[in-house]
Formats: structure tokens, C-alpha cells, sequence
């Protein structure tokens, strides 16, 4: 009985490891890939989460006072203080290259490929975008005297808090930027036409929706708390 099930077992992993490396649709009707991009997703969520609720942790704990994200994310411009300017501005373009690449998932369905290619290409444009103004930002706040250990208005967690986060998400833009470009590219060429299949075009914008949300949870917790 024990070298049956022993035999069993390591059928049934064979068969697993057949059905993901031969581009099957392992989970009734789920491409692979998606059902790939889901599970790093949720492990992403988790590490998100985790960050998230330290920063919560932190910000209700300490004893010394929160610097005012209204006086700290403030721009001068024209003689005027306005305060959140630029992080209204990066929160519109996140929430504007969620939209063309929405469009681009519908349109790579209806096998356009130029205009799927397009749209990928402009919300690749947004994300560089929003990854160079977060770039100012941090120019900005260094150049004010904010590092990892503290900061010149108050809380020393502060800057900790405010670069792993933002820098984190940061990252994933970028890494989103590369991502979409690539695809883009091979969509504007025609490979995935000769496959006959643009579901890797909704596998990316699944990657990108997520980012953009993540950052509405940034948006909340750290500019406007």
C-alpha cells in the first residue's frame, strides 16, 4: 500500500507539473499565467498590509508629534503655498493610466493591435510620469533635511515610514513601466496576433490595476491621516 500511494503521489505531481509547463488552462478555464499573476498579487497585498498597518502602528504609538502632510507635501508656486499639489497631480495620473489601460485590455480582446499597443504605450508614459514626480518629491523632502532616521518637524518614524512605503511602491511602478513596455512592443510587432491569443495584455493590466489601487491606500492612510 505504501509504494502505491508513493506511486500515486508522484504521478499526480508529474501530471501538475506537466499541466502548468505545457501553457495549460490549470484551474477550469484560468490561464496559467493569470492565475500566476493573482498569486503574486496576493502575496503582494500581504506584504502591502503588513507595511501599511506597521505605519498605523507606529503613527498611533509614538509620543512625539506627526509632521502635518498638508505643510509637508506643500508646493510654492507663483508666490502661492498649496498644499498636496503634487500628490493630487500624481493620484490623477494614476487614476488616468488605469483608465487607457483599461482600454487597452478591451481593445487587445477586439485583436486591434495598434491601438492596444498605443494605449499600453501611454499608460507606460503615465507611470514614468508618476514615478518622476515621486522622484521630486523625495528630492524635495531630502533636501529639507527628512532621512530614514528623522526628520526636522517632529516624529523621527516619519521618513522611515515615508520612503520604504513610497519607495516600495515606487518600485512597482517602475517594474510595471519595464513590464508594460515590453508587452507593448511585442504587441505593436504582431506576436501575439500570430498566437491568436492578447490575454497576456489583461495579465499585465491586472499587475497595473493593482498598483493603482495600492496607491489609493498610500494616498489615504499617508497624505491625507
Amino acid at each position: 500500500m505504501t509504494d502505491h500511494a508513493a506511486v500515486t503521489e508522484s504521478q499526480g505531481l508529474r501530471t501538475l507539473v506537466t499541466d502548468w509547463s505545457t501553457d495549460q488552462e490549470t484551474f477550469k478555464k484560468v490561464h496559467w499565467g493569470k492565475a500566476m499573476m493573482w498569486i503574486f498579487l496576493l502575496s503582494d497585498t500581504f506584504i502591502f498590509s503588513c507595511f501599511l498597518t506597521s505605519y498605523m502602528t507606529v503613527r498611533s504609538s509614538t509620543t512625539m508629534p506627526w509632521p502635518n502632510p498638508s505643510e509637508v507635501f506643500s508646493l510654492n508656486i507663483a508666490g502661492h503655498h498649496i498644499p498636496m499639489i503634487l500628490i493630487a497631480i500624481m493620484t490623477f495620473i494614476l487614476i488616468s493610466s488605469s483608465g487607457t489601460m483599461a482600454l487597452a485590455v478591451n481593445y487587445g480582446y477586439r485583436r486591434d493591435r495598434v491601438r492596444t499597443a498605443l494605449l499600453m504605450g501611454a499608460t507606460a508614459l503615465f507611470g514614468v510620469t508618476f514615478v518622476s514626480m515621486q522622484a521630486f518629491e523625495w528630492t524635495k523632502l531630502i533636501l529639507e533635511g527628512v532621512r530614514p532616521w528623522g526628520n526636522p518637524w517632529g516624529a523621527p518614524q516619519f521618513g522611515s515610514c515615508f520612503f520604504m512605503i513610497t519607495g516600495f511602491h515606487g518600485m512597482h511602478v517602475s517594474i510595471g513601466v519595464i513590464y508594460l513596455t515590453t508587452i507593448a512592443t511585442k504587441v505593436f510587432r504582431g506576436h501575439y496576433e500570430k498566437k491568436g491569443n492578447y490575454e497576456v495584455v489583461e495579465i499585465a493590466g491586472l499587475y497595473w490595476h493593482f498598483v493603482d489601487l495600492v496607491w489609493v491606500f498610500i494616498f489615504a492612510f499617508f497624505y491625507l491621516w
